[in-house]
């Protein structure tokens, strides 16, 4: 063999390898970024994203939340900010929420007929008079009564002594405005349930129920914000856990879905601050660590949640925190990269949503925003 033939194949050999080493290099690039390690003692994403979702779920929610009722309220900003965990508590000393101080059927939501009664009534009487369901079309629908010794207003419960009693359907709700047919069903099951304790119900006058029903409607369509921004990878790919991992740091716990995180509230039982959501399919994966997940979405239901949890400052600065420790960037849904000025009107203008909510008593994050925005 001569000396040339040796070369080429010593120049092949070099080349081959620069090559596998490219390809290699390449692979590794591109692969999904997943979860590190723990270190010795402590739990991985595993056991820090238990499933304690609080048991009131949102009804909007994922990558499907379009931004509405707040003027600019375009989804996205660009990430900027450290990717530390954030400790709201102590970083803004945040007031728990006021206690509630309506529950119960309400006159401001709800359309009430009173039921009378010329003689006390067992809870036990009660409750296998009411109606089999908990609606009347597409609206809440309750009863409850006055407690002979509590003296206090409650569902039916067993082995209690009840006065007198009220019937009464949800004016309005998301999915619009109590109708004639619906306040007509609300009074049939009302009927029914008096008709079986031999009690008089007194129902208001259905058209005017029906115009506060539309005006109620109105209002919340006007004052209803339900926000998305989606975090995309500027790189590589994410891995479910490597997901998992980074939401766990900044506050976020498993929800009731795969590919759904939740930021609980500080209160128990209240709705998520926010939520956090992404590929199902790569979620319920054989091979988690193999999924690449390419975007995720952060999205607020302003309505649900109290404005004291400072649940639009949060997403900012999550979101944030997010792509800088996942190397992500905040798009609108055309992937145009927002820049972070883009939030701080949306931001004026959420308060003047909060202000124009508390002034109609129906503040958010309260029992009755809840049921209304729901």
């Amino acid at each position: 063999m001569s000396n040339f033939q040796l070369g080429l194949i010593i120049a092949g050999g070099v080349v081959l390898a620069v090559v596998i080493a490219y390809n290699a290099w390449t692979a590794h690039r591109n692969a999904p970024r997943r979860a590190s390690q723990p270190e010795a003692g402590e739990g991985g994403p595993a056991d820090t994203l238990v499933r304690q979702e609080p048991g009131f779920d949102l009804p909007a929610g994922g990558a499907g939340i379009p931004a509405q009722g707040v003027p600019g309220a375009s989804p996205g900003a660009e990430a900027s900010h450290a990717g530390h965990a954030v400790d709201w508590q102590d970083s803004l000393q945040m007031p728990l929420p006021p206690a509630e101080r309506r529950g119960g059927l309400d006159p401001l939501i709800d359309a009430i007929a009173p039921i009378g009664s010329d003689h006390v009534v067992s809870g036990d009487a009660a409750l296998a008079a009411l109606p089999p369901t908990r609606r009347a079309g597409s609206k809440p629908f309750a009863i409850e009564g006055f407690n002979e010794a509590s003296q206090q207003w409650e569902m039916p419960v067993a082995g209690q002594r009840y006065t007198q009693f009220q019937a009464g359907v949800q004016l309005a709700n998301r999915v619009g405005a109590l109708n004639e047919i619906e306040f007509s069903e609300f009074v049939l099951k009302a009927q029914g349930f008096a008709d079986a304790i031999n009690a008089t119900p007194d129902f208001p006058d259905m058209l005017h129920e029906v115009g506060r029903a539309r005006e109620l409607d109105q209002f919340a369509s006007d004052h209803d914000a339900q926000l998305a921004f989606c975090l995309r990878a500027r790189h590589a790919a994410w891995s479910p856990g490597y997901l998992q991992q980074n939401a766990a740091r900044l506050g976020f716990v498993a929800g009731a879905m795969p590919g759904r995180l939740v930021l609980p509230a500080s209160g128990l039982g209240l709705p998520p601050v926010l939520t956090l959501s992404y590929d199902t399919q790569a979620a319920l994966s054989d091979d988690p660590e193999q999924s690449a997940i390419r975007e995720l979405t952060l999205s607020l239901d302003v309505a649900q949640v109290h404005r004291s949890e400072q649940p639009f400052a949060r997403l900012r600065e999550i979101a944030a925190s997010l792509g800088q420790a996942m190397d992500g960037v905040l798009c609108d849904q055309n992937g145009t990269p927002l820049p972070a000025m883009t939030m701080d009107p949306i931001a004026a203008d959420l308060e003047l949503l909060y202000d124009k909510l508390d002034s109609r008593e129906l503040s958010a994050g309260s029992v009755l925003a809840r049921r209304l925005f729901s």
